[in-house]
């Protein structure tokens, strides 16, 4: 049986903390978020490698440092509640709900959405709301949200998504520039969002969040 909890220190120790991560709320909720619990069985040997890791056709888990980095620039807090998009199989929701008041993930894969109530569960994860949606949606039903996290790339965030996000709320997303990745974060203020640069990183853009191309001959 592999000793998960060595690996979970590890990827703290080797991929997190060198990457300027300090804040301690988010390295206690990595070591605690068993990661090989929230991926395909294949995948959990490869849980803590430092690298995204895919659940599907434009779908991963991001790897730790890219997740950590994005949470210690949105800095969930008691009290938040944040949208997490591309949720997946509930690994970041369940990170997030260790420092937020409550997480509202959103999944647009059926099995994906089902297969992440069932893991949060069991896991004794209760403050995570599962949401089978399009990501492009968001859940503007539970909004607006003090938070949003985007779990993988975009070329362009619908409005729809920006919309639901408060006041002075904070928002972190990778952006694709043809084969550059750049993390940002918005701030909402006056009604609009002003972005500023983080990080590089890359991830698959996430359905339904590409730009449009202009037809050419």
């Amino acid at each position: 049986m592999p000793d998960y909890v060595a690996r979970r220190e590890a990827m703290v120790d080797t991929q997190v903390r060198p990457s300027d991560v300090t804040r301690l709320p988010i390295i206690e909720a990595l070591m605690a978020v068993p990661r090989e619990a929230y991926v395909p069985a294949a995948l959990r040997e490869a849980a803590y490698v430092g690298e995204n890791l895919p659940l599907g056709p434009g779908r991963t888990v991001l790897e730790a440092r890219t997740f950590a980095k994005m949470l210690e620039a949105l800095d969930p807090r008691p009290g938040d509640l944040v949208l997490d998009l591309g949720s997946g199989l509930g690994y970041s929701a369940a990170v997030i709900a260790r420092m937020a008041d409550a997480v509202v993930a959103v999944e647009e894969d059926a099995a994906m959405a089902a297969e992440a109530e069932s893991i949060l569960a069991e896991h004794g994860v209760d403050n995570v709301a599962v949401e089978q949606a399009a990501l492009t949606e968001g859940a503007p039903k539970h909004g607006p949200y003090d938070a949003i996290v985007v779990e993988g790339a975009v070329e362009q965030i619908p409005d729809a998504i920006l919309d639901q996000l408060k006041e002075d709320g904070r928002i972190v997303a990778l952006f694709m520039e043809d084969s550059l990745g750049i993390v940002r974060i918005g701030y909402k203020v006056g009604g609009a969002v002003t972005w500023r640069f983080l990080f590089n990183a890359s991830a698959p853009v996430l359905p339904g969040f590409a730009r449009e191309r202009a037809f050419e001959f």
